[in-house]
C-alpha cells in the first residue's frame, strides 16, 4: 500500500463516520451533480473525486486529506473560520445563493420603471379616449376650430390609435424626444399649405384630452394643426382644422365651457367659425355641431313649394318676412364733455365713452355728432352719413326634389 492509498483510505474512513445528511450538504456546497439521488457510498466517492480535481497541479505529493480535513494552523495564524459544520471542507457564505431582500428590491425597482414608462406613454399618446355614457363608434382623424369670442378659439380633435403608430414609425429614433403640440397658423388665404400660411405659436399639449382653448390677442384669420414636434424641429401632422376668423375686440366676449352653453348662441359661433363660408369646403365643423347639439345646422330643406288649403287647392302668400334695422353709434371723447347726436344729448360715461342706438330707416340720412368741453370753449363735430336700401324679392317656392 502506498502513501497515497493510505491517505485515500483515511479520507474515505473519515467521511464514512459522517451521517448521510452531512454528506449530502457537503456535496451540495461543492457542486456535486446528482447528489440528491446518491447513496452514502456514492456521496463519499463523489466527494473524494471533487477533492482530487481541486488539488493544485504544482503539488508534487497530492494529498486529498488536506482538502477534506482541517489543516493545522500555522504559527501566528488561526485556522480559517469558513468551514462547513466541522466537516473539513471550506465554504464561502459571504455571498448566499438566494437573497430574498435583494430580490424584492430588484422587483420593486422594475415595477417602478414599468409604471413610469406607462405614465409617459399615456401623457404622450394623443389617441382619443372613449367617452363615458356614449355608444362606441369608429374614431377618425379630424380637427375642428370654433371661435368663442374676440379672445378665444376652442379646438376639438379626434385621433385614431393607428395614427399614433404611424407617427412613431415615421419619426423613428426622433420619436423618443418628440412632444405633442398644437400649432397656430396665420392665413392670408384659405389655400392649404400655401406660402402665406405661417406658424405663429406652438402650444404643448398632453394625452388624455381632446379639446383646448387658445387665447387670441388680436383679430386674425387662422387654422390649428395638431401633431408631434421632434427635437430637430421636424413636425409630423395628425390633423388640421378649418379656417376661422377671429373678430375684433370690440365685440362682447362669449366664452363658455360646455356645449350646453353654446346651444343658445350656436348659429353665431358656427358662422364665426366659417360654417357658412363658401371657402370652407370641409364638413367636419357641421358634423361636430350636429353631433353635439343633435340638430341640423344651416337652412332647412324645403318640403313643399306651396301649402294646401282645406279643400285641396293651393294657398299662396301665407309665408311672410318683415325686416327692420337699427344701428349703434359709439365713440369716446374727453371725460366730462357734452355730446349731442342730431341735437339730442348723449350720455357720456365717466371715462369719456358713449354708446347710443339709432333707428335706421330705409333711406339716406346724415347724423351730426357734436362734442363740447365742459366750459364750452372747444367743440368738435363729426358727420356720419349712412344709407339703407332694402329690397323685397319675389317669393320663391321649391320642391324637395330640387335639392
Amino acid at each position: 500500500m502506498t502513501a497515497t492509498d493510505g491517505e485515500n483510505l483515511l479520507t474515505a474512513a473519515s467521511l464514512k463516520e459522517k451521517p448521510v445528511r452531512d454528506l449530502a450538504r457537503l456535496a451540495k456546497q461543492h457542486g456535486v451533480t446528482g447528489w440528491h439521488s446518491m447513496r452514502k457510498d456514492q456521496l463519499i466517492r463523489a466527494l473524494v473525486r471533487k477533492a482530487r480535481s481541486r488539488r493544485p497541479v504544482t503539488d508534487a505529493t497530492p494529498s486529498v486529506n488536506r482538502a477534506l480535513t482541517p489543516s493545522a494552523p500555522t504559527a501566528g495564524k488561526a485556522a480559517s473560520p469558513r468551514r462547513a459544520g466541522g466537516s473539513g471542507i471550506p465554504t464561502d457564505r459571504s455571498k448566499p445563493a438566494d437573497d430574498p431582500t435583494r430580490s424584492a428590491q430588484e422587483t420593486l425597482v422594475s415595477q417602478r420603471v414599468r409604471e413610469a414608462r406607462e405614465r409617459l406613454a399615456k401623457v404622450k399618446s394623443l389617441a382619443t379616449p372613449p367617452e363615458n355614457g356614449r355608444a362606441a363608434r369608429t374614431v377618425r382623424d379630424r380637427m375642428v376650430a370654433m371661435v368663442r369670442g374676440p379672445h378665444w378659439i376652442h379646438v376639438f380633435w379626434e385621433v385614431a390609435p393607428r395614427s399614433i403608430a404611424r407617427a412613431q414609425a415615421a419619426l423613428g429614433q426622433e420619436w423618443h424626444g418628440a412632444r405633442p403640440v398644437l400649432r397656430l397658423m396665420e392665413l392670408e388665404n384659405s389655400l392649404r399649405g400655401s406660402p402665406s400660411e405661417r406658424v405663429i405659436r406652438t402650444i404643448p399639449v398632453h394625452g388624455g384630452v381632446k379639446n383646448w382653448f387658445i387665447d387670441i390677442r388680436e383679430p386674425i384669420r387662422c387654422r390649428v394643426e395638431i401633431g408631434y414636434l421632434a427635437m430637430s424641429g421636424r413636425f409630423h401632422s395628425l390633423a388640421r382644422s378649418n379656417a376661422v376668423s377671429v373678430p375684433a375686440g370690440t365685440q362682447p366676449d362669449t366664452l363658455e365651457s360646455h356645449w350646453g352653453d353654446i346651444a343658445a348662441d350656436c348659429e353665431k359661433i358656427y358662422a364665426m367659425s366659417g360654417g357658412f363660408s363658401q371657402e370652407n369646403n370641409s364638413t367636419e365643423l357641421q358634423e361636430l355641431f350636429e353631433e353635439r347639439l343633435r340638430r341640423p345646422m344651416g337652412p332647412p330643406v324645403a318640403r313643399r313649394s306651396v301649402q294646401q288649403d282645406e279643400d285641396g287647392g293651393p294657398r299662396a302668400g301665407d309665408f311672410q318676412l318683415e325686416i327692420d334695422a337699427e344701428m349703434i353709434v359709439y365713440g369716446a371723447t374727453q371725460p366730462g364733455s357734452y355730446v349731442t347726436l342730431q341735437g339730442e344729448p348723449v350720455k357720456v360715461q365717466p371715462d369719456g365713452t358713449f354708446r347710443v342706438r339709432v333707428d335706421l330707416p330705409n333711406k339716406r340720412q346724415v347724423l351730426p355728432i357734436i362734442a363740447s368741453t365742459s366750459d364750452g370753449v372747444e367743440r368738435q363735430t363729426v358727420v356720419l352719413a349712412v344709407e339703407r336700401n332694402t329690397k323685397s324679392m319675389e317669393p320663391l317656392g321649391r320642391d324637395s326634389g330640387d335639392f
